[in-house]
């Protein structure tokens, strides 16, 4: 009998796409639209993305220009971008906003490896207890004679080179995004 770790594979997917975006939310020299995936804007009612209000693009290497599809939300996005507390300065001209990156200071940028380090730690903390389930799951299995005992460690070592591999991707990641703060 095999081992269903499909529940388990789709678990370790959702928590890196999670880290992946907690990761680009954070706030690097150069202008990237995915730093305001996070902020939403009040619209008609709801709180929507602000992507869902305006076409986001780069301007060049440091500004980003948001052109809202109502001219009236131009204020809002700007309000919300200013709440968001992300060190970035906006303006409002005739064409929409322009969000301008400040280069970024030597304190500033071991304040974001440090944030980053600890996104990837959140994420080896989901990882380790969706790992934990799946071996109580297997241990109970196990117990209730669903499975013998030499198929219980095969699937724990199958269970952790799964893990082994996430950890190794979270590594990757931080790597790539500590490079990337630091310049």
């Amino acid at each position: 009998m095999a081992y269903d770790f499909k529940p388990f594979d789709t678990r370790i997917q959702e928590i890196e796409a999670h880290s992946a975006s907690e990761l680009g939310g954070i706030r690097t020299g150069r202008a990237t639209v995915a730093i305001l995936d996070g902020i939403q804007v009040e619209s008609y009612g709801m709180r929507v993305p602000i992507n869902n209000v305006a076409t986001i693009g780069a301007e060049d290497a440091r500004t980003l220009r948001i052109k809202p599809f109502d001219p009236a939300m131009a204020k809002e996005i700007e309000k919300e971008i200013g709440h968001a507390n992300l060190g970035l300065s906006v303006t409002v001209d005739d064409a929409g906003l322009r969000v301008i990156f400040p280069e970024l200071t030597g304190e500033r940028r071991v304040q974001l490896v440090k944030l980053a380090k600890e996104k990837i730690e959140d994420a080896r903390v989901q990882l380790r207890q969706a790992r934990d389930e799946v071996w109580s799951d297997i241990q109970k299995k196990e117990r209730d004679g669903e499975i013998p005992e030499d198929d219980k460690f095969r699937f724990k070592d199958e269970m952790q080179k799964k893990v082994d591999a996430a950890n190794a991707r979270f590594d990757e990641a931080f790597a790539r995004k500590e490079k990337e703060i630091i310049g």
